[in-house]
């Protein structure tokens, strides 16, 4: 039997409500919210975070391939799951994949994943699709975007959804796109798009596994599949059978936005924290072609509900109500030149020190126990020097010692505050806050690691991508 194994979401803190963009441009943006990435986060570091939540109680160790999809990957040329791999700390030793160009890369990804254990190649498989599009300003685009990332490890033991069956098409069709050099989205005729895409490729790929494998809408307990908008996804689910009440997982439109690569995912983890033993689902992901599969929830599905999921992070928010400052966040506008000097990291030493920046291991002292981040060669508790063993600190949580305040930090969104947290079992760790509201801030209060953008480097000129380990109160 092969299948998914636990899975694990993340959505962003931060919510922009669609009221803000249209007092913007005094116009109607539709109803709800977006959820908008902090400025510290991209698809990378939303990955991670789904990853984590997914391999919650499992043995990292264990994972033998990691595939990344997204159509908003940072770098061009440089592989994002490679640095997931080593933010999630995971093995040198395994096979590691991007998946890109299309919103069904993550269900391509998926394929390459079960395909992979059906053959024998791999006994556990990460699969995470995470997106971060960034739509024009006043435009159709930009009240329907939205920033979030699902995770699901594949595996060929203690299956909790089954894969039972799996039907794909491919297709040329042209509907929303971004060419090499662009920064924004093309889109045509929303109508067209809709007719002729959508409603009709993605009903063509459902009824065919129907038949492949001589299966009935009514043999599914729910169903989920990404859609356009509302209005579309009720049509698909019209066109191949289902009914809209009662077997219909509604995707986030309305709470988080379309999340690219990750929509279908993120629809799927939500269906399956409520999914009983014996429940058949139908997955489908339209991008392209379409993808569609038969899945059998087993009772394994009951040890690995503790995870934060959908529902959690959903109920975990913070309202963006400055448009000015999410504009400044995405870096939307010119301007003004800085008048103090740029900052900039060398290459050679975020390498030479990988195991601290990217999967945040410190030292343990093998004569007196004491925790110390980041390595030294001496104890700073019993002064013995150069007997450390490494210890991963990013799963730790700890309460906040004593934190600072600074107002006129060169910060995009101030004030900057860093902290230090004593981490629960030993250790202490100095970092930046983020995820924070600053009139909540106390000490004592509990904290936990995530993966961040330190400073970008594209926008401040060292070329690169600084990635590490941050705090934010516990969020969930």
């Amino acid at each position: 039997m092969v299948g998914i194994v636990s899975y694990g979401a993340y959505i962003p803190m931060l919510r922009m409500s669609r009221d803000v963009l249209g007092q913007v441009w005094g116009k109607s943006a539709g109803r709800g919210e977006r959820a908008i990435a902090n400025v510290d986060e991209d698809s990378i570091t939303m990955a991670v975070e789904a990853v984590v939540d997914a391999l919650t109680g499992m043995d990292r160790q264990k994972v033998d391939a990691i595939y990344f999809a997204s159509v908003s990957a940072p770098y061009r040329e440089k592989q994002s799951a490679s640095i997931v791999k080593a933010a999630v700390d995971l093995r040198d030793d395994i096979e590691s994949t991007d998946f890109g160009n299309s919103i069904r890369s993550g269900t391509s990804a998926m394929n390459a994943g079960v395909n992979a254990l059906k053959a024998g190649a791999a006994k556990r498989v990460a699969v995470v699709a995470s997106d971060s599009r960034l739509p024009a300003p006043n435009s159709e685009l930009e009240p329907v975007f939205g920033d979030g990332a699902a995770a699901f490890i594949l595996g060929d033991s203690d299956v909790a959804v089954s894969v039972e069956g799996s039907y794909t098409i491919s297709s040329e069709f042209l509907d929303t796109w971004l060419k090499a050099k662009d920064k924004y989205h093309w889109t045509w005729e929303d109508r067209f798009i809709k007719d002729e895409g959508w409603e009709k490729i993605l009903p063509q790929a459902v009824k065919g596994l129907m038949k492949k494998y001589d299966v009935g809408p009514k043999d599914f307990a729910k169903a989920v599949f990404n859609g356009a908008d509302a209005r579309s996804h009720a049509e698909v689910a019209r066109k191949v059978g289902l009914d809209p009440k009662t077997q219909i997982v509604t995707p986030l439109f309305d709470a988080v936005g379309d999340t690219g690569s990750a929509l279908a995912p993120m629809t799927l983890v939500q269906a399956l924290e409520d999914a009983k033993p014996g429940d058949k689902i139908l997955f489908a992901n339209y991008g392209d072609g379409a993808d569609a599969y038969i899945l059998q929830v087993q009772p394994h599905i009951d040890k690995v509900r503790n995870r934060r999921g959908i529902k959690r992070h959903l109920a975990s928010k913070a309202p963006l109500n400055s448009y000015g400052v999410y504009l400044r966040m995405r870096d939307m506008m010119e301007w003004a030149p800085s008048v103090r000097p740029l900052r900039r990291s060398a290459v050679s030493f975020v390498w030479r020190e990988r195991k601290a920046f990217y999967s945040a291991y410190g030292v343990k002292c093998k004569k007196c126990g004491g925790i110390q981040y980041p390595r030294q060669r001496a104890c700073m508790y019993c002064m013995v020097q150069d007997e450390f063993e490494p210890i991963r600190l990013s799963d730790k949580t700890g309460k906040l010692f004593t934190y600072s305040i600074d107002e006129r930090a060169n910060e995009i969104v101030l004030p900057l505050i860093r902290g230090v947290v004593d981490l629960d079992g030993g250790g202490r760790y100095y970092s930046q806050l983020t995820d924070r509201d600053p009139a909540k801030i106390e000490v004592g209060m509990p904290m936990e690691l995530t993966f961040r953008l330190i400073f970008d480097g594209n926008r401040e000129g060292t070329g690169f991508r600084n990635y590490m380990w941050k705090t934010r109160p516990v969020r969930c």
